[in-house]
């Protein structure tokens, strides 16, 4: 059973599962790769690009959730609220406000330590 209900209870969490800043590169890494690749389909009208999108953005995701945060992507329980999270997280960072979120979340300078 979904323990949330809602992508704002939701979203704290998906921040915790992201506590270590190399996770949230690999992760800033895959979702600028989807939007590249989207835009790159737009560009040469060929729709096939399509099919790289969740290759690219899982790949770098997933890969830093096994070797480097250790713990189960949340794609697999809640996937389109991962999906938003991803997004909502990669431009927050580009705009310099995540860090207010990472703290109401409750990561702290400890838990984002790289280990």
């Amino acid at each position: 059973m979904r323990e949330y209900q809602t992508f704002s209870d939701f979203f704290p969490y998906y921040l915790r599962e992201h506590a270590k800043p190399q996770t949230r590169r690999f992760h800033y890494v895959g979702t600028a790769l989807v939007i590249v690749v989207f835009l790159w389909a737009l560009l040469t009208l060929s729709p096939l690009w399509l099919l790289a999108m969740p290759v690219a953005g899982y790949f770098f995701a997933w890969m830093s959730h096994a070797f480097v945060e250790r713990n189960k992507p949340a794609t697999f329980t809640y996937p389109l609220w991962s999906l938003m999270g991803d997004f909502k997280m990669f431009f927050l960072a580009l705009t310099g406000k995540l860090e207010p979120h990472l703290e109401r979340a409750g990561v702290t300078k400890a838990d984002s330590s790289v280990s």
